[in-house]
């Protein structure tokens, strides 16, 4: 049987045949940042979020950035070195203060906060201890975003400011414990390595990450005795098997860690917590039954600290003595090294920044990058960290639905 033939009306088939138009994907614009620096007042700071050479990568991509007159003395970076990276140097703070993204190494003061603008973007560390709730509605009044450097993450789900600042804080306790442990700072008078036929010092470290794995290295070079904590037996693994050594650990529940800290002449408190406050692993009577002239280091106190004793303290006054113990608490302890932690702080932000200018800017950034995205704490005048809704209590809003409402 031959195939029976459809009529195909012409109107169907007009054209066809006809050349069409190219499609091309239209390319978009590229997002030119405004980034400003100011100098930082408060804490003691010395840091500075930019090395000159970034600052230079980032003027080559097309970004502007500003810069306070001195803002960078302190950790050694110039006027003359920033200006000739390409950056203007701004007389005041209040000039500033118009880019669209403010860098800064301590939390913003009140009238830093009164400075800003809607949908301005600050990132800088947050100290919970100093929060108030005043800080959370200046922020919210200004309608502003504000990101925490600590609760960025990268591509690989890590914490990086964490992590390059936890190495360089380890080594800084065990330093400023060594100092702290002499006659002539209040200390017990112990060496913490000791020598031939003296026992050496004993030193206790909670926590078993970055921090703890830096601080027991130097402490184990000076010829100390460790003893690590931690309740994430991975964790532990991980750090004897690192240093290949075969160290004495425990958990925190265990009836071995109130014993050692009754005989400890060094504790650090080595904990991050990923959202909120670091949880309180030592009490007040934990503190009282140590041993007169004991030190402890809390590198934990920026997420409120893991002693139920601590309390903020500054490079200008870092030790209080209670139950004759010796406390250190400064939340920002490697402002000590200023040239070193901003040249640290610069390497993990220029990468952001060029990913945001090679899309959309920030708020394309926010999109797509959880890792970026999980440092925001207040959008757009949105308080969108569950721990400080609750602890202030003021309302909390998911940033995810923030952001699908923008879209």
């Amino acid at each position: 049987m031959g195939k029976k033939k459809i009529n195909i009306p012409d109107s169907l088939t007009q054209g066809l045949y006809l050349p069409k138009e190219e499609c091309l994907e239209i390319p978009y614009k590229k997002e030119k940042l405004f980034i400003g620096l100011p100098k930082e007042t408060s804490f003691q700071e010395n840091r500075i979020a930019l090395s000159p050479y970034s600052v230079k990568t980032l003027v080559n991509a097309g970004h502007r950035v500003v810069v306070e007159e001195g803002a960078g003395e302190d950790s050694s970076f110039y006027d003359l070195d920033y200006s000739e990276a390409g950056a203007e140097i701004a007389s005041s703070r209040e000039e500033v203060f118009k880019a669209n993204v403010i860098l800064k190494v301590a939390p913003p003061s009140l009238e830093e906060i009164d400075l800003s603008f809607p949908d301005q973007i600050i990132i800088s560390p947050i100290h919970l201890p100093s929060l108030t709730e005043e800080y959370i509605y200046r922020l919210k009044e200004k309608r502003v975003t504000a990101m925490a450097m600590e609760y960025m993450k990268d591509q690989s789900g890590i914490f990086p400011f964490v992590r390059v600042m936890s190495g360089m804080a380890g080594i800084l306790a065990m330093q400023t414990a060594a100092q702290l442990m002499m006659k002539t700072n209040n200390g017990r008078g112990v060496l913490l390595g000791g020598i031939s036929g003296v026992s050496p010092a004993k030193v206790v470290i909670l926590g078993a990450g970055v921090v703890a794995e830096s601080a027991t290295k130097v402490a184990l070079g000076y010829g100390a005795e460790v003893r690590v904590f931690d309740n994430q037996i991975r964790k532990l693994m991980r750090l004897q098997n690192g240093l290949h050594n075969k160290l004495y650990t425990g958990t925190f529940n265990s009836p071995e860690m109130e014993k050692e800290l009754c005989d400890a002449d060094v504790v650090i408190g080595a904990i991050h917590s990923k959202t909120g406050r670091t949880p309180v692993l030592v009490s007040d009577k934990m503190v009282q039954n140590m041993k007169a002239g004991a030190v402890i280091i809390d590198v934990s106190i920026d997420q409120g600290g893991c002693f139920a004793t601590s309390k903020l303290t500054s490079l200008n006054k870092p030790t209080f003595i209670k139950y004759d113990v010796i406390h250190y608490c400064v939340p920002n302890i490697v402002a000590r090294i200023p040239q070193t932690s901003s040249k640290a702080i610069s390497n993990i932000l220029t990468p952001f920044f060029l990913d945001a200018g090679g899309t959309q800017g920030i708020e394309a950034l926010l999109h797509s990058s959880p890792g970026f995205r999980n440092g925001v704490y207040m959008y757009k005048g949105c308080l969108t960290n569950m721990y400080l809704s609750q602890f202030f209590n003021v309302k909390y809003t998911d940033l995810n639905l923030l952001l699908a409402s923008n879209l």
